[in-house]
């Protein structure tokens, strides 16, 4: 995906998910089946992910270089990250330290709703203005995936979106 592409999915899938949470019944934005996150929960978790790479993209190039290196290999495909990813979750792994969700009450939906759509949309507007080689030079640390390019870290935020969208729609029983 060219940066403009990645621009793209990130706005619309992050507002669709933004729509269906604002959407839900207050008994369904707090309802959690057998164990699993609420739609609370879900929304805080996407909101804990996004914000470190929109301040790492606000960061000069050259400080993510000196603390992570640059890329030794050429960026996977969206479709190679998103597999990686799904074999990582089925290793077992989860959300760890500073990316488990807290719970949202209804009363604060809207206001992290916004937050999400303001976070993304910064994120979205560093995307457009970088340089696509940056992309493919710049390496952050996933707590799964290990580090990885820039571009990986956003094909990865755009599929994880829609992982947790089907997650929460999967709680309510859609």
């Amino acid at each position: 995906m060219t940066r403009s592409e990645i621009a793209t999915r990130l706005r619309e899938d992050h507002k669709r998910f933004a729509v269906m949470l604002s959407s839900q019944t207050d008994e369904d934005f707090v309802r959690a089946a057998d164990g699993k996150w609420t739609a609370g929960h879900q929304l805080d978790h996407i909101y804990r992910s996004v914000v470190p790479l929109r301040t790492a993209m606000q960061l000069p190039g050259f400080v993510p270089r000196l603390l992570f290196g640059r890329a030794k290999a050429p960026s996977h495909s969206y479709e190679e990250v998103v597999a990686k990813y799904k074999e990582r979750l089925s290793a077992g792994g989860q959300a760890v330290g500073r990316y488990r969700p807290k719970p949202v009450s209804v009363s604060s939906r809207n206001r992290q709703i916004i937050k999400l759509t303001d976070t993304v949309e910064k994120l979205a507007k560093k995307v457009e203005k970088m340089d696509e080689e940056k992309l493919d030079s710049i390496v952050l640390p996933h707590p799964l995936l290990g580090k990885i390019t820039l571009r990986e870290m956003l094909h990865f935020t755009i599929y994880h979106v829609g992982h947790h969208h089907k997650a929460t729609l999967k709680n309510l029983g859609k």
